[in-house]
């Protein structure tokens, strides 16, 4: 997906919600676990009853990989299920260098591979531009860099001061020089809305992945304050608050119930920068 293609979905939809599909086995409606995939089960009534909502879906690969097999295989189901018409994102949060990083990039972007065809990664940028350069390899796909996420750790290494300003703010400077908005998103943590003014100094029509509105509490609201762009600029990712919002066989519309509370929130903003008009 383009980001002109991700725009008009956004007009469209008149929303920016990504639905994380952060699914835990053990946490889904027990009835489920009778389906030979429980979890591609699952996603595919979460995503059947969101679709219209949402612009992008994105799988945590750790609630995958941590199942083996079988979990690769409720991953791959995942990525083919995902329409079309939403961004299908990866939060594979990978990051190394030379060949290692064009072997993670043919298992998630490279379908004839891996059979995953996701649109975009997300990447850690600590190892450098040779991290990051062989998933930009790949034609149409994105790049989405860790910046500032809203963890506590985060504060450990993100704000050390530097010459050219804080360490994530470098970061950003540096990762623009390697790709433009159209192929770089970065990552914001919705708990830091008061940095968004910062990031934007130096990402002013990028999009921000932004996890954190919902169950850890981030503000949609206040992100969208600072964040917001022009060409709306923001993927705000909800994860548990929507896809866990009932555990029993009404799961899926409840789901829906919960996505759409944030996409009506979300259509008066964007009528609000006249994204809409």
């Amino acid at each position: 997906m383009t980001r002109e293609q991700l725009i008009q979905q956004i007009k469209i939809k008149k929303s920016f919600l990504c639905v994380g599909l952060d699914t835990d086995i053990n946490l889904i409606p027990e009835f489920l676990l009778d389906f030979e995939d429980p979890v591609l089960e699952f996603n595919k009534r979460i995503i059947d009853a969101t679709h219209d909502l949402c612009v992008a879906y994105k799988p945590n690969s750790a609630f995958y990989e941590s199942r083996g097999i079988a979990g690769w295989q409720s991953l791959i189901g995942t990525s083919n299920y995902i329409p079309k018409t939403c961004l299908g994102i990866i939060d594979a949060k990978r990051g190394d260098i030379g060949n290692t990083s064009t072997m993670y990039a043919k298992a998630f972007f490279d379908h004839s591979s891996s059979g995953m065809s996701f649109d975009a990664i997300t990447i850690a940028p600590y190892m450098g531009s040779d991290s990051v350069k062989p998933f930009l390899a790949f034609d149409d796909k994105w790049v989405i860099l860790l910046a500032l996420t809203s963890n506590e750790g985060g504060k450990d290494f993100q704000f050390i001061e530097t010459e050219k300003g804080r360490l994530f703010e470098n970061v950003i400077q540096k990762a623009n020089s390697w790709a433009g908005n159209d192929r770089m998103m970065y990552v914001v943590g919705a708990t830091r809305a008061e940095e968004f003014l910062a990031i934007r100094k130096y990402a002013p029509d990028h999009f921000l992945l932004v996890p954190g509105v919902g169950a850890q509490g981030g503000s949609l609201q206040e992100v969208c304050k600072y964040g917001l762009s022009k060409s709306c600029g923001l993927l705000i990712n909800s994860s548990r608050s929507i896809i866990f919002a009932s555990s029993g066989h009404d799961f899926a519309e409840r789901a829906r119930e919960e996505a759409k509370k944030l996409q009506s929130e979300m259509e008066v903003l964007l009528e609000g920068i006249g994204l809409l008009n």
